[in-house]
């Protein structure tokens, strides 16, 4: 632990994005040309979620522990916190093009959606129920509002986000439990508990599964846009 403490952060990302990156060029994928579209995806969601990170850590939503992280900082957030926002979502997305191409799941059931818009105004309640805290109510307001979106667009690639993110957890679990200080010591992130809901999956807020729902449900909505607008155009 002491050989990797100042990058700590920085080491959990490069392993992180090592595997999807090297399997990427696989002609059975080919994600690497897919890429464009994920791209455009990503930096739409940094556009809307970082600042909300910024300000998050300017009010003291949470934080980040100057030993695991090398000291570079942009708007007051560490290099590697700039890094995650790339790196995560390339990797998930790397899962949703594995678990469509070996699952091959089907189109969302009318049934589907109906459980979507229903869980959707769920998220919205609480979020107006717990606006006293700040982490809880805007991404729980976030996702609520997403859901109702998915119900009224309906579109056909949502049951595949589906089964990414459940199989996505796998490594979210891993990664966020090494941030949240679920396998060490000490965390990278600290939380502030007047802040969200201090319901904990071992040591990670419950409000980050929904951050992270959050922020791969805009990158794969982007993904899919740009991936049938790349389509369209090889028809034409």
């Amino acid at each position: 632990m002491e050989l990797y403490s100042k990058y700590f952060y920085f080491f959990l990302l490069l392993f992180s994005f090592s595997f999807p990156f090297i399997r990427s060029f696989e002609n059975k994928l080919n994600y690497y040309k897919k890429w464009p579209a994920l791209l455009s995806g990503v930096f739409l969601m940094i556009g809307i979620h970082i600042p909300i990170d910024i300000y998050f850590t300017n009010i003291g939503v949470w934080s980040f522990n100057k030993e695991f992280v090398c000291g570079v900082y942009l708007a007051n957030l560490p290099i590697e916190e700039w890094l995650f926002f790339l790196i995560i979502p390339f990797c998930c997305v790397f899962i949703y093009e594995c678990t469509n191409y070996f699952l091959n799941p089907k189109k969302p059931s009318l049934t589907n959606y109906k459980v979507t818009f229903l869980c959707g105004i769920v998220f919205i309640i609480l979020a107006c129920l717990l606006n006293e805290k700040t982490y809880t109510s805007l991404y729980f307001s976030l996702a609520g509002v997403s859901l109702v979106l998915i119900y009224l667009l309906q579109p056909g690639w949502w049951h595949k986000f589906q089964v990414m993110y459940v199989f996505a957890l796998i490594p979210f679990i891993v990664v966020n439990g090494f941030l949240t200080g679920s396998f060490t010591e000490d965390p990278v992130v600290y939380y502030n508990d007047l802040e969200n809901l201090s319901i904990r999956i071992l040591n990670i807020p419950i409000e980050d599964f929904v951050y992270n729902f959050n922020i791969l449900l805009l990158v794969v909505a982007v993904y899919e846009y740009q991936l049938s607008k790349m389509l369209s155009v090889k028809k034409d």
